[in-house]
């Protein structure tokens, strides 16, 4: 059992490096705020690096301290909101799961302090020539169930009807007509809604809890501390309110620690798994995926998560919500190269429409959305499908 290779660029450590500011006004502000809490908190200023970068506006630095190396979340406030983000943490850490700590935070300039969870992520401990990580995944699975124990209704925002629509318009918005250059007729616009109305229900059919978003190895790092310590910060922090703590913190039992968690929501229980398993730069065969799938399924059932009795009847919502989740990814990757000039995302849009043929293949009422799809991408359908393999 084999996995198919990421792409070179969309896996790969971001070797530390020099920090560039574009914006000699937000440099100064950056500056000025570093210089102000260095003494608080040990640092030493002149060992600012670039740690890493995601998808959104947001940058990570890496920063030496008196007790080991801290990092530096730099999120522009007119292009990212950070409240979510401390929102979460403390959703997190109430339940037991490995965040960062907040130990300091300029919330009007958009600046953060939080504790290093290490510079490896499980993504870059698998070797995708070598057998499955089994034990790596169940750890996960077993983060994901403790997360989801956790859930509560009215705490995060709900994934509701309005926003998986919104999601599913990034295919034909970013993907189809910007990326690919095509304009649906009104036909193929039809079989597009009528497909997207079918994925919506069914998604929504699925029970809710507390969802990551992105729950996969390149947001799980390994290699953290025992236990947090308790940051010098932390008293300047806004208040807890309605998802403070109640009674502190969980015990951390795992040693996975969690990131880019900022958009959780409330949502369908199989929507992280589905990401997991379908990851957006590594790609398994099914057999690993549906062990995997089935070891959560169970594990989840004993927590008293509501995953149903059947697990054909869960597997078959994993595969229609990872089928959600796909179409998004691939609008997205599309509108990170056009519209934000990040083009190592679409090195790995052919995954994601392999995992929409894949899935498509398996069910009736999804063959006209195939039907399209290939259309749209110049294939020649073929007599039987594969899944997993790209």
């Amino acid at each position: 059992m084999s996995a198919t290779p990421p792409s070179p660029t969309s896996s790969s450590p971001l070797a530390e490096a020099p920090v560039v500011w574009n914006d000699p006004v937000r440099q100064a502000l950056f500056l000025q705020w570093l210089w102000a809490i260095a003494p608080q908190h040990g640092l030493r200023t002149d060992t600012v690096r670039l740690a890493s970068a995601d998808a959104s506006f947001r940058r990570y630095l890496r920063v030496d301290s008196d007790q080991g190396s801290r990092i530096i979340m730099d999120a522009p406030p007119d292009k990212e909101n950070c409240l979510p983000f401390v929102q979460i943490d403390r959703l997190m850490q109430a339940a037991g799961l490995r965040v960062p700590e907040i130990l300091a935070w300029d919330e009007a300039h958009g600046f953060m302090l939080l504790s290093d969870l290490g510079s490896q992520t499980l993504m870059q401990t698998i070797d995708p020539e070598a057998p499955p990580p089994l034990a790596a995944y169940l750890e996960a699975v077993d983060v994901l169930v403790q997360w989801q124990k956790a859930s509560q209704p009215g705490v995060l925002p709900p994934y509701d009807e309005a926003l998986l629509r919104r999601e599913l318009e990034l295919f034909p918005d970013w993907y189809i007509a910007q990326h690919r250059g095509v304009s649906l007729d009104e036909a193929q616009r039809k079989t597009l809604d009528e497909a997207f109305t079918r994925i919506v229900r069914a998604n929504l059919a699925s029970p809710s809890v507390y969802v990551h978003r992105d729950f996969m190895p390149r947001n799980l790092m390994v290699g953290v501390d025992v236990a947090p310590t308790l940051g010098a910060g932390a008293s300047s922090l806004p208040p807890e309110g309605a998802i403070a703590a109640r009674g502190g913190p969980a015990p951390l039992t795992h040693k996975l620690g969690v990131l880019d968690f900022q958009d959780a929501v409330y949502g369908p229980i199989t929507y992280d798994i589905a990401s997991l398993m379908r990851d957006a730069f590594l790609s398994w065969d099914e057999e690993f995926c549906l062990d995997v799938t089935i070891r959560y399924w169970d594990k989840a059932r004993k927590a008293g998560l509501p995953v149903g009795d059947d697990f054909g009847d869960f597997y078959r919502a994993v595969e229609w919500m990872g089928l959600q989740r796909h179409l998004k990814v691939a609008g997205i990757f599309a509108r990170l190269t056009l519209r934000d000039g990040k083009p190592k995302y679409l090195a790995d849009t052919p995954r994601f429409i392999h995992y929409i043929r894949a899935t498509c293949s398996r069910y009736i009422e999804l063959k006209p959305l195939l039907r399209l799809v290939e259309s749209i991408e110049g294939i020649e359908a073929p007599s039987a499908y594969a899944f997993g393999r790209v």
